[in-house]
């Protein structure tokens, strides 16, 4: 039994060897096959063999008369122009070319055809780099080859190893031809670690040298953000100019390669650029409005995102993600494409990092002046589209993150200088409400005489319009006045990234100047509308916010309306507006009279004798036309001559203003005296005074919904009740301020 168990042992072990070496000539035998199949793929396909050809050739290789060399460039030049080059062609044609080694004129011929189909080696062009600073190539061929690299930069799998040499690259900023090219790659990519003191030396001598270049300009505003202890020099708060887009040479390539492979590839540059159709017409066109597709600046595939486990911003869906990798997050080369996310503006607040937010102004200011603010008259359907999806993407950005861009701000300054007032009004009017405080010295030149021009030769229309834009402005300066005074005390920082730190009174001055302009449109608006009431509600919605800026804002000022804007109020036949103007006054009582207290506490500030004379002199004439019935008697704000009242035939001209007679309440006295006599045939409206109608009536019209005159009577007016007289319900107002 042992020897057939040992015989049967050894049948077992080699029928699995055999079994192993049967399935191991088979796996031998695919992999052969397979092989095989690949040479012969490789050996039938032209592209194949060109890029072969290429990887091999050797230095000093003739160009002239050489049609092998031909062959095989038009081979790939095909490629490249039509579907794109791979990642793999494009590293052995880039080393081909910046080695010169059949020359520098096919070097310049592969730069122009050196298409992406889906991303660029980052080593490649580390690699091209090394070239350039070894090898003799002309500075025109330097030139274009840094221009391709600007294009295509967004396309770059991983930038790690291009910081890694920022050194190197930072050596050809003395280039004077170089210089504009080399300071616009630095800037894309700088960081807090590749600020140095000798750097920024060097920038500064060759700003000296060179002059205040707008790209010398750029790129020490991001040393200055990292390191402000290093840039001692005083950049402005707006620069124009900056770095211009070095991309016409590949730009239609570009955008049709990616539009034959069905947008798999989600560049910046791409998408930031459109196709110039042909045309007769030489005005601008419309050309870098679309709103970058979300993509991270490395990609998911690449070894460096992997080893550093970077999360690519495209994957970002929900707020968890978020949360779970906020710090593995890397913001993209090209910011415009953080437009389109919810999420990645949460973590674009969340880093607060300033040079960001510099670097999304970068590209805010050259899609908005370049390509929106320059380009006149021809406007098709699509770049109209375009525009408005760009505008309505910035404004939702941001309400987002309750500020404006300081690109924004400079660009509209300019564009209501040309503005026809029809133009995207919604988008216009709406950015022009974020706009950060502008100093009393130069808001009038910047804002307010564009606007005054608009406004009078426009439509009623537009005129509710620009009154409703500058009150949400208003309410923002004073809402941003309101939570940093209470963080830094009467030293308001207006926002964090904005370069403007304004003191408490440059601050009032600034909110009087906007006040005082509105009570100048409004006052010339309701005359050559005839008072009308769709404007006069929005003019009181800009006073609803005046009124309260002391109680509710904590600003020590009030600035009461122009006599345009309030007679009108007070006489309008509509009962809504006088009682929003009863509202208006009440609140203004309460403002002035805790603004009297407080300056008598603390002596902090000062509201000045003539605004409370003004608000008694409002406050006695209103008194005294709803309630005491003295309209246009001796003494009063309005007078009128008593032979012409006589000939208006008007039975007792003083009372047709008060709360039974006015034309918006006449109505409503109507309606109650029919209710109390239904029986009588003749109408005596002024038997509503007599006895205890008078509070019945004051009740009925204050249950219509008129809260506000309800609240203006019982903070102004002393009721003294006197039964049985037709004086009941006359009364005195209590004075204010002495």
């Amino acid at each position: 039994m042992a020897k057939a168990a040992n015989l049967s042992r050894s049948d077992l072990d080699s029928s699995s060897g055999s079994d192993l070496s049967v399935s191991s000539r088979t796996s031998n035998r695919s992999l052969r096959v397979v092989e095989k199949e690949r040479r012969r793929n490789e050996a039938g396909d032209p592209f194949l063999l060109a890029l072969k050809y290429f990887s091999e050739v050797k230095a000093g290789t003739p160009r002239m008369g050489n049609d092998v060399l031909e062959r095989n460039l038009v081979q790939v030049e095909r490629v490249g122009l039509s579907r794109g080059l791979p990642p793999e062609a494009i590293s052995v044609m880039l080393d081909y070319a910046m080695s010169l080694r059949t020359g520098g004129m096919i070097c310049v011929r592969v730069l122009k055809f050196l298409i992406p189909a889906t991303v660029v080696p980052q080593e490649a062009v580390v690699q091209a780099v090394a070239w350039l600073c070894v090898s003799k190539i002309a500075i025109s061929t330097q030139v274009l080859f840094l221009r391709w690299l600007l294009t295509v930069f967004d396309m770059i799998d991983s930038k790690d190893n291009l910081r890694a040499i920022y050194g190197f690259i930072f050596h050809f900023v003395t280039e004077e031809n170089l210089s504009p090219y080399i300071c616009h790659l630095l800037y894309l990519l700088t960081r807090r670690e590749s600020v140095r003191p000798f750097r920024v030396r060097k920038l500064l001598d060759l700003q000296t040298k060179m002059g205040r270049q707008p790209f010398l300009l750029h790129l020490l505003s991001l040393y200055k953000v990292f390191c402000p202890e290093l840039v001692t020099l005083a950049l402005p708060s707006q620069m124009r100019g900056g770095f211009k887009n070095h991309n016409s040479t590949w730009k239609a390539a570009l955008s049709a390669v990616q539009k034959r492979n069905n947008g798999q590839v989600s560049s910046d540059i791409s998408l930031t650029l459109g196709v110039k159709h042909k045309t007769n017409s030489r005005k601008r066109k419309y050309h870098h409005l679309e709103v970058p597709s979300l993509s991270s600046s490395v990609q998911r595939n690449s070894p460096s995102s992997s080893s550093r486990k970077v999360f690519p911003l495209e994957q970002l869906h929900t707020f968890p993600q978020l949360l779970d990798n906020l710090h593995r997050i890397e913001l993209p080369s090209q910011m415009g494409s953080l437009l389109g996310s919810s999420l990645a503006l949460c973590y674009l607040d969340y880093v607060q990092d300033d040079s960001a937010f510099l670097r999304l102004n970068f590209w805010l200011g050259h899609a908005l002046h370049e390509e929106f603010l320059f380009c006149s008259g021809d406007r098709g359907s699509g770049s109209s589209s375009e525009a408005l999806h760009l505008l309505n993407r910035l404004l939702s950005t941001q309400n987002f993150l309750q500020e404006g861009f300081s690109s924004t701000e400079g660009f509209l300054y300019k564009f209501l200088n040309v503005w026809d007032g029809s133009l995207l009004r919604p988008q216009i009017l709406g950015l022009l409400s974020d706009i950060p405080v502008v100093p009393s010295s130069c808001i009038n030149q910047l804002l307010f005489e564009p606007l005054v021009q608009l406004f009078f030769t426009s439509t009623l229309f537009f005129k509710c319009s620009v009154i409703d834009c500058l009150n949400n402005m208003l309410l923002k300066w004073l809402t941003w006045h309101s939570v940093y005074a209470l963080e830094d005390g009467l030293d308001i920082s207006l926002h964090s990234h904005t370069p403007m730190n304004m003191s408490l009174s440059g601050f009032m001055d600034s909110v009087v100047e906007l006040v005082r302009f509105v009570g100048r449109l409004a006052t010339v608006g309701l005359q050559l509308e005839g008072c009308h009431s769709l404007l006069l509600s929005f003019i009181l919605d800009f006073y609803e916010t005046v009124c309260d800026m002391f109680l509710r804002y904590g600003l020590p000022l009030v600035v009461l309306p122009p006599v345009g804007v309030f007679y009108p109020a007070l006489f309008a036949t509509d009962p809504v507006s006088v009682d929003r103007l009863g509202y208006i006054m009440y609140r203004y009582k309460k403002n002035l009279t805790s603004a009297k207290c407080q300056q008598k506490e603390t002596k902090a500030f000062h509201i000045s004798r003539q605004t409370f004379r003004e608000f008694n002199h409002y406050l006695s004439f209103m008194v005294s036309c709803l309630w005491n019935s003295k309209m246009f008697l001796p003494g009063m704000a309005i007078e009128v001559d008593q032979e012409l009242l006589s000939l208006s035939k008007v039975a007792k001209p003083w009372t047709s203003f008060d709360l039974i007679h006015h034309p918006a309440f006449l109505g409503y006295a109507l309606d109650f005296h029919h209710k109390c006599w239904p029986e009588r045939k003749e109408m005596d409206l002024n038997s509503i005074k007599a006895g205890k109608q008078w509070d019945w009536y004051l009740e009925f019209l204050f249950s219509q919904g008129f809260q506000g005159l309800q609240q203006f009577v019982q903070s102004s007016i002393t009721r003294r009740s006197v039964a049985g007289t037709n004086d009941q319900g006359q009364g005195d107002r209590q004075p204010t301020n002495s």
